[in-house]
């Protein structure tokens, strides 16, 4: 069994994505396309509300709901899927985790939890189960502009802020809404098979997106530390040329090891890999809206070695640069 748990302001977007990759993939069991999961039940799918009672989504209209979250009724093999609700700032994220529902629903979730379900959440949903304690000792993910809130929220838990997807034992977490697809094609995987979930992907023309460092806007998340701030500022203006720990400590005022430890709090990330982050941010801009090279790029941010340019954008990004090969005439 599949539970979407809906709370006021859900994304409409999210939630109904889910529901649609799980109909998909029960069509396609149906018709014949991909084996039958080993239970009946595991495609079966409801969404409640944490009292039965009415939803709105965060464009103010009603959500149709089956019933409410009972999680006397699930068990091993069930999954909780818990769609984010739109939260832009820290203050929209404290906003939500003090309203009576989601109190409700936390408590509501813990149970499930306990009775050996497994609980998924996407976008501002992952700071829900962060509040019910179900990630403490783990891993996880969550959406790109709140990664150091979430950080400072919940330091027991590694946050593996790049990835679209993490599961840790009974939880999985996924990034910002619409990786809510992504989150759901695992639920897929996970109660029926991974074929089941290439293939509903496959017929939803569901790109495979392991990472969601390519939509990080790094000035975003600077903005939470000034001196972050100024670190990035020193990258920018010296795209060209290495850069090193002394050089950027005193662009940010302070030492190289308090640096490091502000760096690895805020964005989950030693020095070295924020510069790499910053310069590979810059390369993405130039492939999208230039006919330059991955050779040209390379040397515009400040590699030399192309090879090592692409393993630093592929780790960043999820996926390999692409752009016309050098030489290679306008078109």
């Amino acid at each position: 069994m599949i539970v979407h748990l809906a709370l006021n302001d859900v994304l409409e977007g999210a939630l109904g994505l889910g529901l649609d990759i799980v109909g998909a993939s029960q069509r396609l069991v149906r018709a014949g396309l991909a084996p039958s999961p080993c239970s009946t039940r595991a495609l079966a799918q409801r969404v409640v509300s944490v009292d039965g009672g009415p939803v709105t989504s965060l464009l103010g209209r009603p959500v149709a709901i089956d019933g409410a979250f009972d999680p006397a009724d699930l068990g091993p093999g069930d999954v909780v899927v818990v769609p984010g609700v739109f939260t832009p700032t820290l203050g929209a994220v404290d906003r939500a985790l003090a309203r009576p529902d989601v109190v409700a629903a936390l408590t509501a979730l813990q149970a499930a939890h306990a009775r050996g379900a497994v609980i998924a959440a996407s976008c501002s949903a992952t700071f829900f189960l962060g509040a019910a304690g179900l990630l403490d000792g783990g891993s996880a993910t969550t959406t790109w502009w709140l990664i150091p809130a979430f950080k400072r929220r919940f330091p027991t838990v590694e946050l593996r802020a790049d990835r679209m997807v993490v599961e840790s034992g009974a939880t999985l977490t996924a990034g910002a809404a619409f990786a809510h697809a992504d989150l759901v094609l695992s639920v897929v995987s996970r109660v029926a098979s991974p074929a089941l979930g290439h293939l509903a992907a496959r017929y939803l023309v569901l790109d495979e997106r392991p990472a969601q460092g390519r939509y990080m806007v790094l000035d975003h998340l600077s903005t939470y530390d000034p001196a972050l701030k100024r670190v990035e500022e020193l990258v920018v203006a010296n795209l060209g040329r290495q850069i090193g720990l002394d050089e950027l400590a005193r662009a940010a005022g302070m030492s190289p090891r308090t640096l490091a430890r502000r760096v690895q709090g805020s964005v989950g990330l030693t020095p070295l890999r924020f510069v790499q982050r910053i310069r590979v941010a810059h390369a993405a801009h130039l492939l999208e809206t230039t006919r330059a090279s991955v050779e040209d790029v390379a040397e515009r941010v400040g590699y030399a070695d192309a090879a090592a340019f692409r393993r630093a954008y592929r780790r960043h990004i999820g996926a390999a640069p692409r752009g016309r090969r050098r030489g290679e005439a306008p078109t």
